[in-house]
């Protein structure tokens, strides 16, 4: 069985984790809720306006200042004003984050699967851990370095992206069979 056929047998999004992939939001109506109401709000959030009201809120604040003398009410109002609205935007922001990820991935993976010459060892890369990251940048680094500048030439190793991938999946099997003893 080709590779094409495997991933058409696949149940979609498998290897997507559930709660960051763009599936998520259809499965029900409050998390479909959620995501548009986080996706308008991470819109607003970066724009201009949004930045004017909040430079305006600052200044307001600032110049009530000498009005509560200072009192340590005026200062514990800008305090829990701006811890609310950073506590509550950082859900916000990571749900968009989080799909905005998944979305790039997925059309990486297309980019891969699309180009005969690719090697398409490498999707699903992202849930290696970030040592076998490491290990891997540094595989590829090693395999540049390797390459004779002078020769113009040279084609592209192929292989090299799949052999990488391969042993990365050889180690990350000996550590889950390491773990699971």
């Amino acid at each position: 069985m080709n590779k094409r056929e495997q991933i058409s047998d696949a149940a979609p999004l498998d290897t997507v984790p559930n709660t960051s992939s763009p599936a998520y939001a259809n499965t029900h109506p409050v998390t479909r809720a959620f995501d548009a109401f986080a996706s308008t709000v991470t819109r607003w959030a970066g724009s201009p306006v949004a930045f004017g009201l909040a430079v305006i809120s600052i200044a307001v604040w600032l110049v009530s200042g000498p009005i509560f003398k200072f009192s340590e009410g005026w200062q514990l109002v800008i305090n829990t004003g701006t811890t609310i609205v950073t506590f509550l935007m950082v859900f916000l922001i990571q749900q968009s984050a989080n799909k905005d990820s998944v979305a790039v991935h997925l059309k990486l993976n297309e980019l891969l699967a699309s180009h005969r010459a690719a090697s398409n060892q490498l999707i699903g890369i992202e849930d290696a851990t970030e040592e076998e990251l490491r290990k891997l940048a540094a595989a590829y680094l090693k395999l540049a370095s390797e390459k004779d500048p002078d020769d113009a030439a040279a084609r592209p190793d192929d292989g090299a992206a799949a052999d990488i991938a391969r042993r990365l999946a050889r180690a990350q099997a000996k550590s889950a069979a390491k773990r699971g003893r």
